[in-house]
């Protein structure tokens, strides 16, 4: 890209400030999703401990959490343009949980 860039191409500082609000929001949720999986995965390993099997549910949910966080990381850190949820539809999964735990 050249120099002589024109003014269409390049954002607005309103879009910028929009922006920022956005990120900001999704600042947010990510902190309380960090809290969410703190708690699955000490509930994971409490089921474990006791099961001696771990919970399937609780897997899923954590892989659907987990690239739910991926996708407000790379909008925060601007390497995607496109809202994550509630803007936008809640992500599919990235992949499939792994079949067996191993230890």
């Amino acid at each position: 890209m050249n120099d002589t860039t024109t003014l269409e191409s390049k954002a607005s500082r309103k879009q910028i400030i929009i922006r920022l609000l956005y990120t900001l929001l999704y600042l947010i949720i990510f902190e309380l999703l960090k809290l969410v999986v703190q708690v699955t995965v000490l509930f994971q390993f409490v089921y474990l401990l006791v099961t001696r099997e771990y919970s399937q549910p609780l897997k899923n949910f954590s892989n659907k959490v987990s690239t739910y966080v991926y996708k407000i990381i790379r909008y925060m850190t601007l390497n995607d343009n496109e809202r994550p949820f509630p803007l936008n539809d809640f992500p599919q999964e990235m992949e499939k949980p792994g079949e067996d735990v191993r230890f």
